[in-house]
């Protein structure tokens, strides 16, 4: 049998382990799950016979060793900055390892050393990255195929709320990692367009925005994403003169996340003394110039004047105005506003998530004409286990997992999946678990 290491039982692990768990008898697979909380595996492994739950502390470098030289394969599910010491035992001993994660400059330098051990580190094998890769470079592959020249591709993602959960004025709920959604976009945003390269700091990243519509679903603001330019090598297209990856947000989303980025109250690099002996609207009057003028008189003009109706009323909603004592003592700005908005986004019992990825594509065929094609996924969650994300992120995994250990993949080192013998099983399958790209073209 084939021995498979997961780790990490978290909120996307879900679809990633069920479909492990069902195609194990078929596969001759045992799967072991491993996470800090036992409790937490147990609830994502039920009494499968060919399941085992372990408490796996990856700290523990002893116990990380064993588990992982007793597995033909590793999935980590952990954060991004704690896979080093795991892929660093999986090239040791001549471990295949799969991660969801961006690859870091730590990882890529394993690549020599993975290639040697025969082993692949597969990275970006998730909704974003991954997913949208897989997608991509079909179509950028088909077009180079039949002679076509692209000239633009724009590529949107967004995790949110599906349109019969949607009962709140932001149109969102945490889906995934709240802290990442409070830090996302920190730093410059960088991209391309008409030979051009753009650039968006951080303090405008929420005013420079784009609408993208999905068929059946409506309109939505797009943010830049930080670096949109890096993909020109990873897809081949270095010579694109329009280059532009972006988040999906429900429209007004972003006008309203901006207020918060104006204040400060995405910041997390240092603490509020005495955090819990303030109001949250005391917090907010910390943070606003002037005296004897009402909070919100204040708010308006440190926005200049940018705060419309539809604004005021998110803002208004999430309760940073309200006379409610913070609960976090000495905590940073971004842990406050986060710790309040895990209590308002939160997944009800009967909700669903929702993931909607749209790309667009710009080219030259071969005869000179100009045309477009729109590739676009919607995928709705089941509840709050079986979630939108969960699903979009987890099976990916599980079948690049899967596809390595039947030997369909033969690529090595440290690999992400833009190549055809990755992406063409890979969303074959996908298709048949209802994750479905619909594409028109003009």
């Amino acid at each position: 049998m084939k021995n498979i290491l997961v780790i990490g039982a978290g909120r996307s692990a879900s679809s990633l382990i069920k479909y492990l768990l069902d195609n194990s008898a078929t596969e001759n697979w045992n799967v072991t799950v491993g996470d800090v909380s036992l409790e937490l595996v147990k609830q994502k492994t039920g009494n499968h016979t060919n399941a085992r739950a372990i408490l796996l502390d990856i700290n523990n470098k002893e116990q990380r060793e064993e588990e992982i030289k007793h597995a033909d394969i590793v999935i980590s599910m952990l954060p991004a900055f704690m896979h080093m010491e795991v892929a660093r035992d999986c090239v040791r001993y001549k471990k295949h390892l799969v991660t969801a994660s961006y690859v870091s400059k730590e990882m890529h330098e394993l690549d020599e050393e993975a290639k040697a051990s025969g082993i692949i580190l597969m990275n970006e094998i998730g909704l974003d990255p991954g997913i949208d890769h897989a997608s991509a470079m079909k179509v950028i592959d088909e077009i180079h195929r039949q002679g076509g020249e692209l000239i633009s591709f724009k590529s949107y993602c967004g995790g949110l709320v599906a349109p019969e959960s949607n009962d709140n004025p932001w149109g969102y709920k945490f889906s995934w990692n709240p802290r990442n959604v409070i830090l996302a976009g920190q730093g410059t945003a960088q991209y391309i367009e008409n030979g051009q390269y753009k650039y968006i700091p951080y303090n405008r990243l929420f005013t420079q925005t784009e609408t993208v519509e999905m068929k059946d679903y409506g309109k939505f603001d797009a943010y830049a994403n930080r670096d949109s330019l890096a993909y020109r090598k990873l897809y081949g297209i270095e010579n694109i003169p329009t280059m532009l990856r972006g988040t999906l947000r429900m429209q007004g989303f972003c006008k309203a996340w901006n207020v918060f980025v104006k204040l400060g109250f995405t910041d997390d690099t240092y603490k509020i003394e005495a955090s819990d002996k303030l109001t949250y609207r005391e917090l907010v009057e910390s943070f606003l110039p002037g005296d004897k003028m009402p909070t919100k008189t204040k708010l308006a003009l440190l926005m200049e004047n940018m705060i419309d109706r539809e604004t005021a009323l998110k803002i208004d909603w999430t309760g940073i105005l309200s006379d409610e004592r913070i609960p976090l003592s000495n905590a940073s700005p971004a842990q406050i506003l986060q710790e309040l908005l895990e209590r308002k986004w939160k997944l009800q019992e009967h909700d669903k998530d929702m993931i909607l990825m749209q790309h667009q594509f710009q080219f030259k065929n071969k005869y000179g004409e100009t045309k477009t094609i729109t590739s676009s996924l919607a995928v709705k969650g089941e509840d709050q286990t079986y979630t939108a994300m969960a699903k979009t992120v987890g099976l990916p995994l599980a079948i690049a997992t899967k596809l390595i250990l039947q030997g369909k993949i033969s690529a090595r080192g440290v690999t992400i999946p833009t190549i055809k013998e990755i992406y063409e099983p890979l969303l074959t399958e996908l298709e048949t678990l209802g994750v479905k790209f619909e594409e028109t073209i003009k």
